[in-house]
């Protein structure tokens, strides 16, 4: 009777420990960021804040947006599902697709609704909006004699400007085809419904001048480090760490996408109450949107962080009359409805 006196306090200390044990390890959320420098902004401003305010502990990992999307479908798919959340591309998230791998938000949205100090769709059913950006064209100022490239028509005329160029390669060629369709004269007003065959004749016209075929945000960066091209589509985030690092870099607002990410929680996600609070801390805390978007060149979702971000960050950012004039706003509905015909022909065309 002794002996099982002693056992009875040792094994329920036992259980209170491992049942602490496993309450600790709830208190963590798991994101899905593209790596680099994208990702150490958000650790820096808003993750170990929110962990610091919370003790929930934030758990990143690297993959690309195309790699997202797809781990997000077969985690679900198979109901083994491991992450969290993660940011999806504004256009993805207005698919139907979207809506079957992620949390219908818009219960959680209400308390957002009506802020005057949020964009009026900061938070919607599909996700809540990360932060606005652009793809557009980067290039070296120091390269070329007679000025520098404007325009698409400028990153297709190698006489005039000479040089390996650069283009992303995932399953969102929308930008690429577009790209092509600007150089070739087609108006921005009429750019939409995209003309495949013209902007696959015109890609092929560059071909053999592209250098890289970049697959992640990391990949575009380290090649205009390793000086594999002069001219190259990338996101503006990216162009704007290698400016921070002292390269000489230079981008064209009138060559250049709007386009932007939204906070997606994946269906059944582990952590569902924590990924809520993080995406509740993001758009309660405009300081954490201002620290991001400075040193990525974004555009947060609260008109507050706009106002803490510096002069210079500010002014960097599209004005009213650049998306008036010359930054493309592109069709949502038509790239996700004609997502996988794209896909298609840009695969046989880049083998």
């Amino acid at each position: 009777m002794k002996k099982r006196t002693k056992i009875k306090p040792l094994l329920a200390a036992c259980l209170m420990l491992a049942g602490a044990g496993a309450a600790q390890a709830e208190e963590q959320v798991i994101i899905a960021t593209t790596g680099g420098a994208y990702d150490a902004a958000l650790r820096k401003f808003w993750f170990e804040p929110f962990t610091e305010k919370t003790g929930i502990k934030v758990v990143s990992v690297a993959a690309t947006n195309a790699e997202m999307r797809a781990k997000a479908a077969a985690m679900v798919k198979t109901g083994n599902v491991t992450w969290d959340l993660y940011p999806d591309g504004e256009i993805q998230a207005s698919a139907e697709a979207h809506r079957l791998t992620s949390e219908d938000l818009t219960d959680f949205c209400k308390s957002f609704q009506s802020r005057p100090d949020l964009v009026e769709d900061a938070c919607v059913s599909a996700g809540a909006r990360l932060f606005s950006t652009a793809t557009l064209m980067a290039y070296d100022p120091t390269a070329f004699k007679d000025g520098n490239p404007l325009s698409w028509a400028d990153m297709w005329n190698q006489t005039k400007f000479p040089g390996g160029r650069s283009f992303p390669n995932f399953d969102d060629p929308w930008r690429v085809m577009a790209a092509a369709l600007l150089a070739d004269g087609v108006p921005r007003d009429k750019l939409f419904p995209l003309d495949v065959d013209r902007a696959l004749n015109k890609l092929d016209e560059i071909r053999p001048a592209i250098s890289l075929w970049w697959k992640t945000g990391d990949q575009s960066v380290q090649g205009f480090r390793n000086g594999d091209y002069r001219i190259g589509q990338i996101w503006l985030t990216r162009a704007n760490t290698l400016k921070a690092e002292g390269r000489q870099i230079a981008w064209s607002k009138q060559a250049s996408f709007l386009v932007g990410d939204r906070l997606t929680i994946i269906k059944d996600a582990p952590n569902r109450a924590n990924a809520l609070k993080l995406i509740g801390y993001w758009l309660d805390h405009p300081e954490a949107q201002a620290g991001v978007c400075d040193e990525l060149l974004c555009t947060p979702p609260s008109r507050k962080a706009i106002d803490l971000m510096s002069p210079a960050a500010r002014a960097a950012l599209p004005s009213d009359e650049d998306i008036r004039d010359y930054i493309v706003i592109p069709d949502a509905k038509w790239i996700n409805d004609n997502a996988a015909m794209m896909l298609e022909r840009w695969n046989a065309w880049i083998r």
